[in-house]
């Protein structure tokens, strides 16, 4: 597994500049356009939430296939795996955590 580490910048960099670019378009939306909105925010939720669920299980399933001796796999591989793994966590429960102190916040608001 080659990993390059300006390619990944490049790829995280693209991906900003493609969510301002989404911000910063006006839009005119009916409740339709909302509803669907929700609705594509919980899926989007729901994808992110399996994909790193995915991660920690294909994480566990190499650590164990290397502790198992699996001459395909090198030490650096499974840690490689699981940092990503750990990150992609690290990285939802910040979400997470973002997401309740909104909430909390509009719950505060006075009426």
């Amino acid at each position: 597994m080659d990993v390059k580490a300006n390619s990944l910048y490049q790829e995280m960099q693209n991906m900003i500049g493609q969510t301002r670019l989404q911000v910063n378009e006006p839009q005119q939306q009916s409740l339709n356009e909302i509803n669907t909105s929700a609705s594509d925010f919980s899926t989007m939720l729901k994808n992110a939430v399996d994909g790193v669920n995915n991660m920690q299980l294909e994480s566990k399933d190499v650590q164990q296939r290397f502790e198992m001796g699996d001459p395909s796999l090198s030490l650096a591989q499974v840690m490689l795996t699981k940092e990503k793994s750990g990150i992609a966590f690290e990285a939802t429960v910040q979400v997470r955590n973002k997401v309740l102190e909104a909430y909390k916040t509009i719950m505060n608001m006075p009426v």
